[in-house]
């Protein structure tokens, strides 16, 4: 089998895990991702541990060191089968807080620091560097297996696997901007490849076992007989060096930005990990069993010389079993495919959001919800986590081309082991301690990474020596434990000594204790604050997300509309979910730029801390009741400010209806009489007749809009259904409303492809909605260059969307409860003109149509909403009328 061959399988196995990722995927958008949730497709998703390092280096780590190999299994082993309780609990805490990565976990821990996230993540991108080029170097190494004496390969065979491995991870890790970061099309492939690499590995040691040996006894024999030539070296075990590879080996299964992010980001709650603790314990004994008889074996049968992490493949090879070798070559292709694509999903979200975003935020010069910031955030993240997806697999390829490409995988596995292992003390004492303090957990962090850098990371570099340790001190394993133990020294000291913040003080009380953060008090936000984060929201989520958020938020407080009162509950639900996509320490700088909000004072933090466990436990009893009392009094105090506002504006709409009245007929009366004159002339007589015209078509107009609003009202309209093409309806609308509109020049922006949607309804009332909301837009739209934006769209459901916008000043909150009552009238009727019942017509109107008209805050102008359904309901709806108008 030849590596063009390969690469053809290669391809053709990427492209098979793309159809899973991207079926995965739309089955999760079509809400059917309750079967891809299960406990065991979680376990296969933790498999992401065994990367290439286990499929063949953990063989060529055997052979060299015996059965030291054992602890890359032994210490996650250890961990979820003694202490998933505490993974549990790590859970717990991270989906109170919506983390995404673990550099998030940290920072929020400590008093949301922006800068602690950036330390977490600058390591994190230091120590996933030499295990993408781990990743790399493997697969290269593979392909030259294959390759017969003489035959040249491709020189950038590391290049080529980068790109396609980076170009699956843009697009299955970057497709949008979950709210809670999770990636259903991602963890479906990684749970697919963990059964390709250990069949393919089961596959390969059962061969060897029973095939090249005589099953586990001639193993062992073997064994004595290659510990009895070398003396013992190799399969001795060393206290100091096997207790440093099992710790880091089982805090490596939790800190790995790759494990992290499949361990905690992606668990739907904690309860999956009781079925993990012991299922991935026993996937990572399947893959460790069949180890050693590999690398036996391969030394008995292979030429010397031969390289050890390939035995997987050498050995089938070497027997002319070519397929075999080839379905294991498909096995390790996997292992690194899995795991560079997660590491590079986890790695570059932690760039964006504490590297990139924070940038941003400082550069730029305007509130980040002001009318000058208008750019699309969530397009901007996308963009940058796909940048960092690029930067973070090129300096794995730039790693792999610097070390030269060692052939010792392993070796390369425990650079980035040991150098994520420095968040180890800031994460654990962050969980169980509420005195650790961030300047405390930033001094650690700092000593223990340059201690690495000095000792480990650059010296695999080459560009360091090795540094030695004292006499009976191997000298990885002093390394490492002085880097760990400068870095707790320093944690605790600095944190005994220093006096934390209130904000820091609140988080510590949350992680430490597992309960839901709580928001200060404070007094509700004003509603332009409201707008505000709703379009940072929209910005961010995207609007329709956004309105979806803050209207459910809404209909829990017994409110409509879609601005809920910025009560201390809603803005920390709000910031957490807001965390779940940009991070901690960005939400809170959001936040904090967009509501201008100081910190938490100490009085604040005595209060919730020394009350924090009564006070939960009340709630826990009376939170039902609570509810509900919130829900009804929201309810009855918008009712009542409806109420008064309407009895308020009663007087003076049945004064304007006087007026309208009263004016005309005063009018038609005096000219009647003049008309009367036997002296007036022809031209005058004409004239007067055409002023009496007009004012009695004015009179009409009032008197149907006020009947056609008792008909609706009263159910006893018809409907009268068509199949009607939107797109014309919209030209008709903007014609009409055209030539009634004054002078000025308005900008419309329409999508004409878009608008071609059939839709079922009766013509008439529709049109006559499209006409009042066009009209009013060009009524009172103030911009200086007044713009009508039209959007339709097609809903899931069948439906249809008509969103009416410009670019004025809007609609106050304070009058958006009123804007649709029939009794209400926004703006000076000397202005305008008529008596304001547009837009109750409307809203009537929508109602027997089985739609719905709604106001859309947030928009940047006033902008309604027409909410068409698949077919409208059986009801009668009476024929069609003009126009009404004014808001």
């Amino acid at each position: 089998m030849t590596p063009e061959t390969l690469g053809l399988a290669a391809i053709a196995y990427v492209a098979l895990m793309f159809l899973v990722a991207h079926a995965a995927d739309r089955a999760a958008l079509r809400g059917r991702w309750r079967w891809m949730d299960r406990p065991v497709i979680y376990t296969l998703s933790l498999s992401v541990y065994c990367s290439a390092w286990t499929f063949y280096g953990a063989v060529g780590y055997a052979s060299r060191s015996g059965l030291e190999f054992l602890t890359i299994y032994l210490g996650p082993g250890i961990v979820f089968a003694g202490a998933w309780w505490g993974l549990r609990r790590l859970v717990r805490v991270a989906r109170m807080h919506r983390v995404t990565s673990i550099a998030d976990l940290i920072s929020s821990r400590f008093g949301k620091s922006p800068g602690l996230a950036a330390l977490v993540t600058l390591i994190a991108v230091l120590a996933a560097t030499p295990y993408i080029a781990l990743q790399l170097q493997s697969v290269s190494m593979a392909i030259s297996a294959f390759a017969e004496d003489g035959h040249d390969l491709p020189p950038a065979i590391a290049l080529w696997v980068a790109v396609g491995l980076a170009a699956f991870a843009i697009l299955f890790g970057t497709r949008n901007l979950a709210a809670d970061e999770r990636h259903h099309g991602v963890v479906m492939a990684i749970a697919a490849e963990a059964v390709v690499k250990l069949a393919a590995f089961v596959a390969v040691g059962s061969y060897v076992l029973w095939g090249l040996a005589d099953g586990p006894g001639d193993v062992l024999a073997r064994i004595d007989r290659m510990a009895v030539s070398a003396g013992g070296e190799g399969w001795l075990i060393r206290p100091d060096r096997w207790f440093t590879l099992i710790a880091l080996s089982g805090a490596a299964v939790v800190v790995l930005p790759r494990m992290f992010h499949v361990l905690v980001v992606e668990a739907n709650d904690e309860d999956r990990l009781h079925h993990a603790g012991w299922a991935f314990p026993a996937y990572l004994a399947a893959m460790s069993f069949l180890v050693l008889p590999i690398a036996v074996v391969g030394q008995d049968m292979l030429p010397k010389g031969t390289n050890p992490d390939l035995y997987v493949l050498e050995l089938p090879l070497s027997q002319g079993h070519d397929t075999l070798a080839a379905f294991a070559f498909l096995g390790g292709f996997s292992s690194a495919m899995s795991m560079v694509v997660v590491s590079a999903i986890a790695v570059s979200t932690m760039m964006a959001n504490h590297w990139l975003m924070p940038l941003v935020l400082r550069l730029q010069s305007a509130r980040i919800s002001g009318p000058a910031a208008r750019e699309d955030l969530g397009t901007f993240m996308l963009n940058a986590r796909r940048m960092a997806i690029v930067a973070v697999i090129g300096a794995g390829w730039v790693y792999h081309q610097i070390s030269g490409g060692t052939s010792a995988l392993a070796s390369m596995g425990i650079v980035a082991f040991s150098g994520m292992a420095q968040v180890v003390p800031a994460m654990i004492s962050g969980l169980l301690w509420r005195g650790a303090t961030r300047r405390g957990a930033i001094a650690g962090i700092l000593a223990g990474a340059s201690i690495w850098a000095m000792l480990i990371f650059l010296p695999s570099l080459g560009l360091l020596p090795h540094a030695g340790m004292p006499a009976g001190i191997d000298p990885f394993a002093g390394a490492v434990l002085l880097a760990l133990s400068v870095n707790l020294a320093l944690l605790t000291l600095i944190s005994l000594f220093d006096f934390p913040d209130p904000v820091e003080r609140l988080q510590a009380l949350s992680f430490v204790h597992a309960i839901a953060p709580d928001a200060s008090p404070s007094e509700t936000a004003r509603a332009p604050q409201a707008e505000a984060l709703l379009t940072l929201a929209g910005r961010i989520w995207g609007s329709e997300k956004a309105l979806d958020v803050f209207r459910k938020s809404a209909d829990i407080q017994g409110k409509s509309g879609y601005l809920p009162d910025l009560t201390p509950r809603f803005l920390s639900d709000f910031e957490r979910r807001l965390a779940g996509t940009v991070g901690a320490a960005t939400a809170a700088a959001l936040m904090t730029r967009v509501l201008g909000r100081g910190g938490v004072t100490v009085s604040d933090l005595m209060e919730v801390a020394g009350e924090a466990s009564r006070a939960r436990e009340d709630n826990r009893r009376l939170e039902t009741a609570s509810h509900e009392l919130s829900r009804t009094a929201g309810m009855l105090q918008e009712s009542n400010e409806k109420l008064t506002a309407l009895s308020a504006q009663k007087d003076a709409f049945l004064g304007q209806i006087s007026h309208e009245l009263r004016t005309p007929m005063t009018s038609i009366r005096a000219l009647s009489e003049i008309m009367m004159e036997p002296e007036l002339t022809a031209p005058d007589r004409a004239r007067f007749a055409g002023i009496i015209h007009d004012e009695a078509a004015r009179m009409t107009r009032l008197l149907e809009d006020l009947l056609d609003l008792a008909v609706l009202e009263g159910r006893h309209a018809r409907l009268k259904p068509a199949v009607v093409n939107l797109h014309d309806m919209i030209d008709r609308a903007l014609a009409t409303s055209g030539a009634t509109a004054s002078s000025r020049e308005f900008t419309i922006l329409r999508n004409p492809v878009a608008e071609h949607l059939a839709v079922i309804t009766d013509p008439d009332r529709l049109l006559q909605v499209l006409i009042n909301l066009i009209a009013n837009a060009r009524k009172y739209c103030d911009a200086e260059f007044p713009v009508i934006r039209i959007d339709t769209r097609r809903n899931r459901d069948g439906g249809t969307q008509i969103d009416i916008s410009d670019n004025g000043s809007g609609i106050g909150p304070e009058s958006r409860a009123l804007i649709f009552e029939k009794f209400a009238r926004l703006n000076d009727p000397a202005r305008a003109g008529g008596a304001g019942l547009g837009l109750a017509i409307c809203k009537e109107i929508m109602e027997f149509l089985g739609g719905s008209i709604a106001y859309l805050p947030g928009q940047g102008g006033a902008c309604f909403r027409v909410t068409l359904p698949p077919r409208p309901r059986v009801a009668p709806v009476a024929p069609n009328d003009d126009a009404g108008s004014g808001r």
